[in-house]
């Protein structure tokens, strides 16, 4: 009998489960990045919505005989934004997408623990494409009404808060917590993968066309949607995949947690070979594949899903989930500052146009991807999520003052100082949102409700999103004064962001030297 070919080969290699779980983990990457991919265009267009006039008295000439052109009212840009106000204006487009976002989160994961996750999400996706196209046929039908581009964001954010709560369940549901860190880096770079699409795709039209640099990324984002509907499993028993039982599930926990569940670990052989970690989902079900519904580990009432859905003040008792929400509030004030604001800068600065600064701007993102997995490596490594954050959040500073000092340099400096910025900048932001929720959203105290995840990652992100809508709130009215201080701003942010962590950060080294003395006696 001849040999199987290599890839037949490779192809076989793999069991059924785990063939669901790596198509679950792509079909949600792609999800996500969708949603981020139609998030990044209002950055690229800002530089065509605002154009710098040769000089103040042409503006105020073309103000009063003004010049025919297609769409564009006045040489400046595009009305309303064409004023001397117009980073205020800008700024109001920003607040408006990420304040509705941060009130819509709060809401989102506990609506989302009570539906479908499929239904969900598919939905959400499909009004955010119609939202962000929304803001594009403002080009087409020249529209000059500032509160229609505000509408438009305040939609766009509300309905956008769908994704985040049900991505992070549905991992939860597929994947282990051995090397969650490491697996949830490397998911987790969607983030950066679809702000760097985003870039590309409106770039490509903004000089020319900016509506499509709208449209076209909605109709990306409807689209997936229906395959979200089409192809999304929200959990392995849906498609008889194993599951484990609820009693072998351990979770990483943070501080002094982690330390009360040391030694619990030494009396795992007793039972037997102790189980691959990576086979201990993040999520654990009462009603487990090798457990009936009849048995008395199953409480009368549970659903689905576990017992009923946990309150919002439930998941705020959980031991380190005010820590890390209030610092994700400060970190990704300086994430979403750099997002929002960051190929303005650069159109300032290095005096590019829109189109090359968006591309530039890219770079931020590709160190944000190297960032995230290095974040959850060493946290994975260590098992100590938040000291790792703290020493990212500690290089991050200098970093941003070093930016700020050499982009002025030249082209090739930026570049670097872009990649390096990103990586620190978005590695905690990314650690926490994925790994550190997951950790939350398992913790021994909800005693395997897999619906409390939704609402921990809620939380942790919707507090997140209150810094997200301050920064670039905060860029735009700081950066008339000049953009060294809004540098100042974003390195204060950090530190904040470090202060409200060293509590979690003494816990953990306190635990690993107790843990030490402990291995030594």
């Amino acid at each position: 009998m001849a040999q199987l070919p290599p890839g037949i080969r490779f192809i076989t290699s793999f069991s059924r489960d785990q063939w669901y779980r790596a198509f679950i983990f792509s079909l949600t990457f792609l999800l996500y990045a969708s949603f981020h991919l139609s998030r990044k265009p209002i950055s690229i267009v800002k530089g065509e919505l605002h154009k710098h006039c040769a000089s103040q008295a042409e503006e105020h000439a073309a103000q009063i005989q003004p010049v025919k052109k297609p769409f564009n009212a006045s040489q400046c840009g595009w009305e309303p934004f064409d004023k001397s106000n117009y980073k205020q204006l800008l700024g109001a487009l920003d607040y408006s997408f990420l304040c509705a976002y941060a009130v819509g989160m709060y809401l989102s994961g506990l609506i989302g623990e009570r539906l479908p996750i499929r239904y969900y999400l598919a939905g959400g996706m499909l009004a955010s494409g119609l939202f962000t196209a929304m803001f594009g046929l403002g080009y087409f039908y020249n529209v000059h009404n500032l509160w229609f581009y505000i509408m438009a964001q305040i939609a766009n954010g509300l309905v956008q808060t769908t994704g985040w709560p049900s991505v992070v369940t549905c991992i939860g549901n597929w994947f282990g917590k051995g090397r969650r860190g490491l697996i949830m880096g490397v998911w987790n770079s969607h983030t950066s993968v679809g702000n760097i699409l985003g870039s590309l795709i409106a770039a490509y039209w903004v000089s020319t066309c900016w509506g499509l640099s709208f449209v076209v990324p909605g109709l990306i984002v409807a689209v997936m949607g229906v395959v979200c509907f089409l192809f999304l499993i929200e959990h392995p028993k849906d498609v008889s995949c194993s599951c484990t039982p609820s009693s072998s599930s351990k979770t990483f926990l943070n501080g002094a947690s982690r330390c009360r569940m040391q030694m619990p670990t030494l009396n795992a052989k007793e039972n037997g070979k102790p189980q691959d970690p990576e086979m201990q989902h993040l999520l654990t079900d009462s009603e487990n594949c090798s457990v009936s519904l009849s048995s008395s580990s199953v409480a009368p009432g549970e659903g689905r899903h576990g017992t009923s859905a946990i309150s919002f003040l439930g998941a705020l008792r959980i031991p380190g989930v005010v820590e890390f929400s209030l610092c994700l509030l400060f970190a990704k004030l300086v994430s979403y500052t750099f997002l929002f604001w960051l190929p303005l800068y650069i159109t300032n600065v290095e005096h590019l146009d829109a189109k090359r600064a968006g591309d530039l701007s890219t770079l931020f993102d590709v160190g944000g991807i190297f960032g995230g997995i290095l974040a959850g490596l060493i946290s994975d490594r260590l098992e100590k999520r938040a000291s790792t954050c703290g020493m990212m959040l500690l290089l991050a500073a200098p970093t941003l003052y070093m930016f700020s000092a050499v982009s002025k340099m030249g082209l090739e400096a930026t570049v670097v100082m872009l990649l390096i910025s990103g990586a620190l900048v978005n590695g905690p932001y990314a650690l926490i949102t994925t790994a550190v929720s997951a950790d939350l959203g398992t913790h021994k105290s909800l005693k395997g409700n897999a619906r409390a995840l939704s609402t921990v990652t809620a939380i942790i992100d919707g507090t997140g999103s209150v810094g997200a809508a301050l920064g670039p709130l905060l860029a735009g009215l700081i950066s008339p004064s000049g953009w060294n201080n809004v540098f100042y701003m974003l390195m204060v942010a950090d530190a904040c962001a470090l202060l409200l962590l060293l509590r979690l950060i003494q816990k953990e080294l306190q635990c690993h030297a107790d843990h030490t003395l402990f291995k030594e006696h």
